[in-house]
């Protein structure tokens, strides 16, 4: 009878008479969770993937990407404001440099000159050409004097004014300089006192002058007696904290000869251009500074547009150069069109 009881206990029929399924044996353990993520695998087993409050995030908004002319274009206005930054450090600063090299040519070319006999005595006299070594010892100048009072003459030292006689000679010798820009050999001219002492040396000896007085613009000119030599040293000042961009005011220091007088030769030139007067500007280098930089922006573009293409490292080393080199070029035509004392 046990038998039959356990018999009938295994094989319960169902309700429609048929016998149902063997219950599973007591050992085998129920399904785990795992094994329903094994059934389903596409089901995600990090609960901080997925988003709080049931919602679904929103796909991330990719940027749009800047295009090579964008680029180019932005890169040119950076590089435009990178040029007037230059042009500042050049002017105030590194045209020292090129002030310094033009006076160490011009020294030599005014020795070898001086020694062989063939430095200028008066006439007419090619402009940039050295005549006179003026040395202000009171200030520490010394500088090699050139021929001509244009921008561009002014530049390299300072400019003898081409409708006056040359230092020593009978007459009033006028040598103008820059007073901020390109070494200043000027800068301090205003500082100079009655009784100071400056030297010349030409091709007709070294003469001496005592500094009478300063003055500006609109003071009374100093009384001329015939027959003696004078020498004015003539550059600009400015006011407040652009003075040294903004020249306004031209300053004269008057100076009389008090060593003997040289020989006078005739031939001067009996006017100027107005590019050669006290504040005088060469409008003739405008084209000049217009392709300039137009050439410098062209380059520069085109170094932008080359970067977004090649490896930018590799295309400023090789450009790099010939920007600076035009920048510098550049510059230098520009300062042209700059008044000849600042």
């Amino acid at each position: 009878m046990t038998a039959a009881v356990a018999r009938g206990v295994g094989t319960a029929p169902g309700r429609d008479g048929r016998a149902a399924d063997p219950a599973p044996p007591a050992d085998r353990a129920p399904d785990s969770p795992s094994s329903h993520h094994a059934a389903h695998p596409s089901a995600s087993t990090d609960p901080s993937s997925e988003p709080a409050g049931g919602q679904t995030p929103s796909p991330r908004r990719r940027r749009a990407p800047v295009g090579a002319a964008t680029a180019g274009v932005t890169g040119t206005m950076v590089a435009v404001s990178a040029v007037c930054l230059w042009f500042l450090l050049q002017a105030l600063v590194l045209g020292a440099v090129t002030h310094q090299r033009a006076q160490t040519e011009l020294y030599s070319q005014l020795r070898l000159t001086l020694a062989d006999g063939t430095a200028p005595t008066g006439g007419a006299i090619e402009p940039g050409q050295p005549v006179a070594l003026l040395t202000i010892p009171a200030l520490h100048v010394h500088e090699v004097v050139v021929e001509g009072t244009s921008s561009v003459d002014t530049l390299g030292g300072p400019g003898h004014r081409r409708n006056t006689v040359l230092p020593g000679q009978a007459g009033t010798a006028v040598v103008m300089g820059r007073a901020s820009t390109y070494g200043a050999p000027f800068r301090n001219v205003a500082d100079l006192r009655a009784g100071d002492r400056i030297t010349t040396t030409t091709a007709l000896g070294t003469s001496t002058f005592t500094v009478d007085r300063v003055r500006r613009t609109g003071d009374p000119l100093p009384r001329r007696a015939a027959g003696t030599g004078r020498l004015t040293l003539v550059s600009a000042e400015g006011i407040g904290p652009l003075a040294a961009l903004r020249p306004r005011e031209t300053i004269y220091v008057d100076a009389t000869l008090t060593s003997a007088l040289l020989p006078s030769v005739a031939g001067r030139p009996a006017t100027v251009p107005a590019s050669e007067a006290e504040m005088g500007t060469d409008r003739s280098a405008l084209p000049m500074v217009v392709l300039g930089l137009g050439a410098l922006v062209v380059l520069v573009f085109g170094c932008f547009r080359a970067a977004g293409r090649w490896r930018p490292v590799l295309v400023w080393t090789v450009a790099a150069p010939v920007v600076v080199a035009t920048t510098w070029w550049a510059t230098d035509v520009v300062m042209r069109t700059l008044p000849n004392l600042m």
